[in-house]
């Protein structure tokens, strides 16, 4: 587990150019693990998790708003196929490109709850249940980290990459055993 005043947080209320920074700063901090942390905890005034951002969300963030949304449903309820329908969108992007400086401007001054996750039920797991609750809780809903409690306050984050390295530690360890 991550400590949560180990990861990369943001109040409600930052811009998406202060997740990224934080972000960065949290990466060039951790060095226990050679696996990146790849989301921002956001969180309120009281300092409770509201929120997490991670990497998807963030160039979802950064990619303007589709304005030709009505068109596509158009064209789809008139029977285009979905690849004249794709090809149309990506004609549209290279025409607006993401990376201009326009649109990261405009995307580095959006508000982290415009487009935060709010935890689901299944992302949360107790700091003492076994690793075999918290490799289900990843498969089952597809979780890349976990938020970990001690009774109701988030005290840090268990990311897949390190239940990864556990699972396949114990993994080469019973192999050894078996050989001998």
């Amino acid at each position: 587990m991550v400590p949560i005043e180990e990861y990369a947080t943001v109040r409600v209320g930052a811009s998406l150019l202060d997740a990224v920074n934080a972000l960065e700063k949290a990466q060039e901090a951790y060095t226990a693990s050679k696996y990146q942390h790849r989301a921002i905890l956001v969180l309120d005034s009281r300092k409770k998790v509201v929120g997490k951002i991670g990497q998807l969300r963030i160039l979802k963030a950064v990619e303007a708003s589709d304005d030709f949304d009505d068109e596509w449903e158009t064209l789809k309820k008139y029977g285009f196929s979905d690849g004249y329908i794709a090809s149309r969108k990506e004609q549209n992007r290279v025409k607006n490109p993401i990376l201009g400086k326009a649109s990261l401007l405009e995307a580095a001054a959006k508000r982290v709850e415009d487009f935060m996750q709010k935890p689901t039920p299944g992302e949360f797991v107790s700091e003492d249940c076994s690793l075999d609750v918290a490799i289900h809780k990843l498969v089952s809903g597809t979780h890349l980290s976990l938020l970990v409690t001690r009774k109701d306050r988030i005290v840090g984050i268990l990311k897949m990459a390190d239940v990864f390295g556990a699972v396949f530690h114990e993994m080469r360890k019973a192999c050894l055993d078996e050989k001998r």
